[in-house]
């Protein structure tokens, strides 16, 4: 059970990768280790907050199956309208997406064994009440796995100093998934270097909703 998330901006707001480079992305951000270690399987229900094109929705819908679910999420409506053409290719046909606000993915509550926030906690101005509504959405033991990209000269400066050059520590993390109830189960603080660039460093924490 997990919750992973990505993208560029909340939910999407700047360009994201074309499908010519998922493959590249594959390699760089090591996501087959990612979803085994989430413990995604076929039968799940997961979401992608920020799915943009659907790079992650995809290599999740061809994970859960047939009898599992993605609800893929953006705040954009022609991004979902190319995840739906790139799921339409492929024959996918377990992909929901999500026309969500900028403080609320829309997502039904109670239902997910996993969320996927990739690359896009930082944009989130309304965190708080964005990981409120993801701890709704999971089910009791479900998890959450955000991953981000730390950039070597705003590393130890503010949250705000952070976010205004698209990046985000996990010390602030931590912190905000504990005063929103998730356990915190594993963490990768170095997860390599986002798109092969050696001064911007991923880490990836695991949470999940008590049970």
């Amino acid at each position: 059970m997990i919750i992973f998330l990505f993208m560029f901006s909340v939910f999407g707001l700047s360009a994201q990768y074309t499908e010519a480079d998922w493959e590249d992305r594959d390699t760089w951000m090591k996501t087959d280790f990612l979803l085994q270690m989430a413990g995604v399987e076929a039968g799940h229900k997961v979401a992608d907050i920020g799915c943009h094109e659907g790079y992650l929705s995809i290599r999740l819908a061809e994970r859960v199956r047939d009898n599992g679910r993605v609800y893929s999420v953006d705040v954009r409506s022609d991004r979902l309208e190319k995840l739906r053409t790139n799921a339409n290719t492929r024959n996918l046909k377990n992909i929901v997406t999500i026309l969500g606000d900028y403080d609320d993915p829309k997502l039904p509550e109670r239902e997910l064994d996993f969320v996927f926030i990739i690359d896009t906690y930082h944009e989130m101005e309304s965190y708080n009440k964005i990981l409120g509504h993801v701890k709704k959405s999971l089910k009791p033991g479900g998890k959450l796995m955000i991953l981000e990209k730390l950039k070597d000269w705003v590393r130890n400066k503010s949250r705000k100093e952070q976010v205004a050059s698209h990046s985000l520590g996990p010390e602030y993390v931590r912190e905000e998934l504990e005063e929103a109830g998730f356990s915190l189960i594993s963490e990768i603080q170095d997860h390599g270097d986002w798109e092969k660039e050696n001064n911007k460093q991923m880490w990836v924490i695991l949470a999940e909703k008590p049970k």
